[in-house]
């Protein structure tokens, strides 16, 4: 047999592994459902027994393997897995995995993006090259995966713990614990199987000067800040301090209301009480179809007009797809840039 008919028998042999044992399973919300198993989705949600621990976790994760040395092998959230060469055709599961990549000038072969966000993130557009879609984070295409012949798979538990073995019969596949407050633990781990340890390393280090000279420039006195987020079915989310945003407000020593000022992903409140959104400046997204939330009920209430920050005209929309659902290191610069110019204005 050729080369070329052994290797398009390999993926076939793949694709046909991995749906049979997709049959067994389905999509499912991250952040609510899960098997409750071992390396489930459910208890690294937000309310799983092993959300607070996540970051923690994460950090003792990686290789001990040096720098240009393979084979490596990487545990990970979902036990161990070697890469035997440095891999060149990448596929992510998630947009913190993707804005990592990138970071690190990679350009991966596959996506899947969120639901709520299906095209590809307009800050990684033109470093990101041409990803092709395989499906979306709770509905992964893996026939679509398998076809792209990746050398590597970045992913996590919470988005795809029941897709793990499905996608390690595919290609070796590393995943982190979960997205969000973690997600400078999660860039190590994913430098790591890249052999990209310094240039991480050194991305984190320009971010951390760029936040520290936010936080001197705003003084000792600075406006508390409250994150507001839009979602589908009329829930409003007051993000807290265990979410991407968190961290970087944290980082900033930007103060919080006291229903954000907690270790959690985030509060959920509608548009009935949205007067538990106020502070000296409020930030909103929308996850998905404006139409689909309750923002303009919510916008619409006497309640919100009569908030501190509104009247002062400090509410604002954000981009969704760096302040929530960025997740990685390029998305962090871009929110402390827009922190500066919003807060410094």
């Amino acid at each position: 047999m050729s080369p070329r008919r052994r290797g398009t028998a390999a993926v076939a042999l793949a694709v046909a592994a991995a749906l049979s044992l997709a049959a067994c399973g389905g999509s499912s919300d991250g952040e609510k459902e899960g098997s409750g198993g071992q390396g489930d989705k459910k208890s690294v949600s937000k309310d799983g027994k092993d959300f607070a621990s996540a970051a923690k976790k994460t950090a003792a994760m990686g290789t001990d393997a040096k720098a240009g040395q393979w084979p490596r092998t990487i545990t990970h959230a979902m036990g161990k897995t070697e890469l035997k060469a440095q891999p060149k055709r990448v596929v992510v599961l998630d947009v913190g995995e993707l804005d990592n990549v990138v970071s690190l000038g990679i350009k991966p072969v596959g996506l899947a993006p969120t639901e709520g966000s299906p095209e590809l993130p307009s800050y990684l557009k033109k470093e990101a090259g041409s990803p092709k879609n395989v499906g979306t984070i709770n509905n992964l295409n893996l026939e679509a995966i398998a076809g792209l012949k990746p050398d590597l798979i970045l992913g996590s538990q919470l988005r795809a713990a029941d897709k793990y073995d499905e996608l390690s019969k595919i290609a070796p596949t590393v995943f982190s614990i979960r997205p969000g407050f973690t997600w400078k633990q999660n860039y190590l781990l994913n430098a790591a199987a890249l052999d990209k340890t310094a240039e991480a390393k050194a991305e984190l280090a320009d971010y951390d000067k760029k936040v520290k000279a936010l936080d001197t420039k705003l003084g000792a006195k600075k406006p508390t800040v409250s994150m507001v987020r839009f979602m589908p079915d009329g829930v409003i989310r007051l993000y807290a301090n265990a979410s991407f945003i968190g961290t970087i407000l944290k980082d900033a020593h930007i103060p919080r209301p006291k229903n954000q000022d907690v270790e959690d992903l985030a509060t959920e409140i509608s548009a009935e009480n949205i007067d538990k959104a106020d502070a000296d400046y409020i930030f909103t997204g929308v996850y998905g179809d404006p139409k689909a939330t309750d923002r303009s009920k919510a916008q619409g209430n006497p309640l919100w007009k009569n908030l501190k920050a509104v009247k002062a005209g400090h509410a604002t929309d954000v981009p969704d797809e760096t302040w929530y659902l960025g997740l990685g290191v390029m998305a962090a610069n871009k929110v402390v840039a827009d922190l500066e110019q919003r807060l410094t204005a």
